[in-house]
């Protein structure tokens, strides 16, 4: 059985969905902003417990590399 984020605007995105990063709220390392800025889509491939309060959702990016972002930052695609 999938596990789905339910909360916010990226409601219902299970691990294996298509998704596309739609905004950064916290600093990231600049190899990640032009990763994001050549590609934004990615799979989600987990979750993870943010501060408690929240579920933050690991994306794998188009190059293999992951990063997990609120679920606000992402939509599905």
């Amino acid at each position: 059985m999938s596990q789905a984020a339910t909360s916010g605007p990226s409601s219902a995105v299970m691990i294996g969905s298509k998704v596309r990063i739609t905004r950064v709220r916290d600093q990231i390392p600049a190899e990640l902003v032009e990763m994001l800025q050549s590609d934004a889509t990615g799979t989600v491939r987990d979750f993870k417990m943010t501060d408690g309060s929240g579920i933050g959702v690991v994306v794998e990016l188009a190059n293999g590399s992951t990063g997990w972002f609120f679920d606000d930052e992402i939509a599905a695609v």
